[in-house]
């Protein structure tokens, strides 16, 4: 039976682990005891280890045939060193065949709403998109080095019934007016967790998957369509500088950039078939249940 080893484990990890537990051996690398229980319960092997501190990743190397790699990068400068130590650590000992990453559609930076491919040249535009670039690079040069299959799924906002921006809603802070309004991209959770084990199955080599819905949305509609569906008040509407000065830095890198990201890839290659095609056809469902 084939070893998988997830990284960073947390709600998109729960998610994935009960479709592979099955057909694999899994292991879970958590930085929190408490959460060994709970990994346990649904047939993972918990680790304990933190990707800040490589002396406690020694136990990964030669551990699995395949990792997916869900951990952010560090909350500050350019570099990833979570991944930088993570690589190390699996080199430790016999390679895995195949390493999954789930990195960040923010790679693109602000395309002003253009339909955007895999293809397209990369433009990070904070910090933490920086960090995230850099990962892909690190996997990148370290996968074909040694002959491992990478890939690399760039994820929009990701969204379910447990996530979505209800709280944003209750403190009514602010959306961009409509002319002014950048586009944005989603995908369900679940439909996330199935795109990694799809990607697990069928993904070709060192290959990078836009890994969205079907959603052609902008970000405030996004907003009064979860307003409308709980219920709850519509955000209001400021005009692009008054939105950046009364939101945080960070909550503005998100606002700030317009893309359409093509999800033909996920569709043609890995053979997805989406859960929930759209926020459109998702939200309903969630108050139905």
């Amino acid at each position: 039976m084939k070893n998988i080893l997830i990284v960073g484990y947390g709600d998109i990890a729960s998610r994935v682990a009960p479709l592979l537990c099955d057909r694999y051996r899994l292991f879970g690398l958590i930085r929190n005891p408490a959460k060994a229980k709970q990994l346990r319960d649904i047939g993972v092997t918990p680790l304990l280890g933190e990707l800040d501190q490589p002396a406690s990743l020694k136990r990964l190397g030669g551990l699995a045939q395949a990792v997916i790699h869900l951990a952010p990068p560090p909350n500050t400068g350019s570099r990833d060193s979570r991944t930088q130590h993570l690589l190390a650590a699996l080199s430790g000992g016999n390679l895995p065949q195949q390493l999954i990453y789930i990195s960040t559609s923010g790679v693109y930076g602000d395309c002003a709403g253009a339909r955007v491919s895999e293809t397209r040249a990369l433009n990070p535009q904070s910090a933490r998109a920086q960090r995230r670039v850099d990962a892909e690079q690190q996997i990148r040069r370290w996968a074909t080095r040694n002959h491992v299959s990478a890939s690399i799924l760039r994820v929009p906002g990701i969204y379910s019934k447990e996530r979505l921006p209800i709280q944003r809603l209750h403190s009514a802070t602010p959306a961009i007016v409509a002319a002014e309004d950048g586009c944005t991209n989603h995908i369900h959770a679940d439909d996330l967790a199935r795109i990694v084990l799809a990607a697990l199955h069928s993904a070709k080599p060192n290959r990078v998957y836009n890994a969205s819905d079907d959603s052609q949305l902008k970000m405030g509609d996004y907003f009064d369509m979860v307003a409308d569906i709980f219920e709850l008040p519509r955000p209001p509407r400021l005009s692009r500088a008054e939105v950046q000065s009364s939101v945080s830095p960070t909550m503005w890198s998100f606002m700030n950039e317009s893309r359409r990201l093509v999800n033909q890839r996920i569709k043609k290659e890995l053979k997805v078939e989406l859960l929930y095609s759209s926020v459109e056809e998702a939200l309903p469902r969630f108050k139905e249940n």
